[in-house]
């Protein structure tokens, strides 16, 4: 999670030595390719001691902000490659798309090399900060990045004047910040280092990065991996609710289902209804609360909104859900210390919150309604606040120009292997489905007891290889994945096979 006030943590949640400038990477036409005017090879070298991975290469690249004004304001990519460890590797990368958005891929890279240690020995892996995010002039705003604290920010309403305060101090026009215009920068970078057709990986927004690259520089792509597919259609956050009540519903039926769960905790869901009412007023009661790192008392004011919030962030994680029925069990009974210890902000992923508003002002918001949002709210313990608050972010935010015919779902006979995790309460299978409709060469894959993300799941990193051997994911054998289950239901503190605690 960010550090920004809990209810933007939860929504962001979803949840790099020369210089070489291109005069020119890319247009708003889809069909029209990018012209390639930089030399190749020469914008990265050995990384400094202490920054990157060991033995990686790290450089920039210069590229127009305003790609309609080429001889105007630059801007500075980060770019980090890790070569292939084998001699003999495949001479086709794997460039590797962050998510959030706002989530810096450099930052990725230890964990990815980790996940996926046979896939680095094979073939280069490639970085690239999204502009906007990470050391690529990234838009961030000070105002909530100095909100740090587990508590900082519960209770507190952002206001249009904040917003307008972080537009002041950017150096940057964040129109100019949109998915279509990074994907150009991508293609750039791409010819830069010299590399041919390339194998891309997205992971939740950065999925749609990878389709709207695919659309604009089909002829550059060899394959691509969607791992939680966040299409272009998918208007963010119109179904936050709907797609977290999902996945809250399989959670409470595994428990119902459990016999040693349903004992422990029998009725879940009305007892997580019940606890939402008991907080659903205004002001938000005060509960009194241990800090979770300090271990000082704190009254702090938690209400149905940031409850809900981290019910939802939790989902994310199978492993981290199964303490929800031990959570919701403790904050019935006035202790919300569990709960709490999973709303820490030094957690996760850090979003650069300015391009996050910049892609979904232009790409999403202006297409929904709030009518809309309620009504898919209606049978969700959410609600349709999230898309209230983004309403009004945006309504500050200046909006970027997208392509026409950008939101049409994009088509493409390039083979694809699409992943999605069976109980993701964000890019839930239905939207895999929904992406493999209009690409013919593409497979879904859903992995079962798997939240959002799948490169831990099991054998998903040996399918992930297999298909970049063959760029075809009609010959993967996906029996492997059968074995995957939900983790089990803790049922006391100490663990998941531990006996209940006996009441006092």
């Amino acid at each position: 999670m960010s550090k920004f006030p809990l209810r933007w943590r939860l929504l962001a949640a979803l949840a790099i030595a020369g210089i070489v400038t291109l005069l020119r990477a890319g247009n708003d036409d889809p069909e029209e390719p990018a012209e390639d005017t930089a030399e190749s090879g020469s914008i990265v070298s050995d990384c400094p001691p202490g920054e990157g991975l060991e033995g990686a290469l790290c450089g920039t690249l210069e590229v127009p902000e305003d790609r309609s004004n080429p001889d105007g304001r630059q801007i500075a990519l980060k770019i980090l490659v890790a070569p292939a460890s084998e001699q003999g590797g495949e001479p086709d990368p794997v460039f590797i798309l962050a998510g959030g958005p706002g989530q810096a891929a450099t930052e990725l890279a230890p964990l990815v090399r980790q996940l996926l240690p046979d896939l680095f020995r094979q073939r280069d892996f490639v970085f690239v900060d999204q502009r906007g995010t990470g050391e690529s002039n990234p838009l961030t705003c000070d105002f909530l990045e100095e909100r740090t604290g587990y508590f900082d920010g519960v209770p507190e309403e952002i206001s249009a004047e904040d917003w307008r305060g972080c537009l002041d101090a950017l150096d940057a026009d964040p129109e100019h910040y949109t998915t279509p215009v990074a994907m150009d920068d991508l293609e750039a970078v791409r010819v830069a280092l010299g590399y041919g057709p390339i194998n891309l990986w997205g992971g939740s927004y950065g999925t749609r990065a990878a389709t709207v690259f695919l659309r604009r520089h089909p002829e550059s792509v060899r394959s691509v991996v969607l791992d939680g597919v966040a299409p272009v259609d998918m208007r963010i956050p119109l179904h936050f609710a709907e797609d977290g009540q999902r996945a809250m519903n399989l959670l409470t039926n595994a428990c119902n289902a459990d016999p040693e769960c349903a004992e422990r905790f029998p009725d879940l869901d009305q007892s997580i209804e019940t606890l939402l009412a008991s907080l659903d007023h205004d002001p938000p009661s005060r509960f009194r609360v241990r800090h979770p790192r300090t271990g000082d008392w704190q009254d702090v004011p938690i209400g149905r909104e940031m409850v809900a919030g981290v019910l939802r962030a939790v989902l994310y994680s199978p492993g981290t859900a199964s303490l929800v029925p031990l959570m919701v069990e403790s904050a019935l009974e006035g202790d919300f210390g569990p709960l709490m210890t999973l709303a820490d902000p030094m957690v996760g992923p850090q979003l650069a919150m300015g391009m996050f508003l910049s892609v979904l002002c232009a790409e999403d918001v202006p297409f929904l309604t709030l009518e809309e949002a309620a009504t898919a709210a209606e049978e969700s313990f959410l609600d349709e606040v999230m898309a209230e608050q983004m309403q009004e972010a945006c309504s500050v935010w200046p909006r970027g120009e997208i392509p026409d015919g950008y939101r049409e779902p994009v088509r493409s006979e390039a083979p694809v292997l699409i992943l999605s995790g069976e109980l993701d309460p964000v890019t839930p299978p239905r939207w895999g489905e929904h992406a493999a409709a209009t690409l013919p060469n593409a497979r879904h894959l859903v992995a079962p007891g798997t939240g959002h993300g799948t490169l831990r799941a099991g054998c998903v990193p040996e399918l992930i290889g297999q298909f970049l051997e063959a760029a075809d994911a009609s010959t993967l054998d996906d029996g492997c994945l059968g074995g995957l289950t939900r983790p089990p239901f803790w049922r006391s503190a100490t663990g998941p096979g531990s006996a209940a605690i006996p009441r006092q």
